[in-house]
């Protein structure tokens, strides 16, 4: 049975624009950016794997419309593309494609791709537009949603960006067969955390449905990202530049992106497998707080171990610093406020709220006994 595309509308006044989801997406690509465009060309930014594997169906996608002209970059794969040297590339390569102010560009790939490229198109002629091609399950929930772009600085993890909203997110659930099976778990750490932070029938689903969606059932894989979409886009409307609801997206984050920069933001440790890992600690440290009950985090790490899945630091290889280094990452994260760092706490599964009132006594034990965990 062939899958519908399905449609998420992203409500910003001025700024509006769709998420389409479902299999197929690559070969419409014409038809679905063509409306959008004031001459037939685009310039692609995209890494040396993904181009090796859908950039020729998105160039004949956009063919398909009359769409012939489509240079495309393709940058190293990695976070550590997402710094200045290959942002620099980026956006002097688009200057010398003679991209206009009214021209488009495209990201094809995964969240470094469309961090970058977003962020390269917000600063390019101070503002030019761009589609959000997501090829990973992470970028396809959440980081190709919300206009948030940027680059890793050595001090911390996208500490360097802008809010700048894509024209139009195309999340073709077809590549996603394309994804080795850790790639794809690690995005499924974003899909856990939008169940956890506001969905508790989500989450349910999620336990009952995560095995075969990871199997490649997909209308169970179209289904979570539709309602990912659906949560992030509900968020991002109430708070698109994250001065209060939206700081809810970033449930485990802070956590992450400590542990991201601890592990030299390497392969030791996706950016999703973070999260994952986050969330399991944000709801040990709430039940610790006594804000929730001591059988959420058990819950928490339970469906996580079922899918296969790093749940905790005693999961993450090699070395790691020790408590008071960690919340020492923590403190250069960029939800800090006023001195404070922000965490994500949780009263329960699908009940997160935001809070700087975190008992330092506890957070620093609850890490020492994580770390204490892990094997010499």
């Amino acid at each position: 049975m062939t899958q519908a595309v399905e449609t998420v509308h992203v409500a910003l006044p001025g700024r509006a624009y769709d998420i389409r989801i479902g299999p197929g997406l690559l070969a419409r690509a014409g038809a679905e950016i063509g409306p959008l465009l004031a001459r037939p060309r685009v310039a692609i930014l995209t890494d040396e794997t993904v181009a090796a594997l859908h950039l020729d169906a998105l160039r004949a996608g956009l063919a398909a419309s009359g769409i012939d002209e489509a240079p495309a970059l393709a940058l190293p794969p990695g976070e550590a593309t997402k710094g200045w040297p290959q942002f620099s590339r980026a956006v002097e390569w688009l200057i010398e494609q003679k991209v206009e102010r009214r021209d488009m560009v495209v990201a094809l790939g995964g969240g470094v791709i469309g961090d970058l490229a977003g962020f390269a198109a917000a600063v390019l002629r101070r503002g030019v537009r761009f589609v959000q091609v997501p090829t990973t399950l992470l970028a396809q929930v959440d980081s190709s949603v919300g206009g948030k772009t940027g680059i890793n600085s050595p001090l911390g993890k996208n500490l360097i960006g802008a809010f700048h909203q894509p024209s139009l997110v195309l999340a073709d659930t077809g590549v996603l067969q394309t994804l080795a099976p850790r790639d794809f778990l690690a995005g499924y750490g974003e899909v856990v955390k939008y169940g956890l932070l506001g969905d508790a029938a989500f989450f349910d689903w999620l336990e009952a449905n995560g095995p075969a969606l990871a199997a490649g059932d997909m209308a169970a894989r179209i289904h979570a990202v539709r309602r990912s979409c659906e949560m992030k886009a509900a968020i991002v409307e109430r708070d698109e530049t994250e001065q209060g609801d939206r700081a809810l997206l970033n449930l485990g984050h802070t956590f992450c992106h400590a542990l991201e920069a601890a592990t030299g933001y390497s392969d030791r440790l996706l950016h999703g497998e973070g999260v994952a890992i986050g969330c399991a600690l944000a709801f040990e440290l709430s039940a610790r707080m006594g804000l929730c009950s001591q059988e959420d985090p058990s819950r928490v790490r339970a469906h996580l171990a079922a899918m296969g899945m790093k749940k905790d630091l005693a999961d993450i290889p090699g070395a790691l610093p020790e408590a008071d280094a960690l919340i020492d990452l923590m403190a250069q994260d960029k939800k800090v406020q006023d001195g404070r760092v922000r965490f994500i706490l949780a009263r329960g599964i699908g009940r997160a709220f935001v809070t700087s009132d975190i008992d330092a006594a506890l957070l620093r034990s609850m890490l020492a006994d994580a770390l204490a965990t892990r094997r010499p």
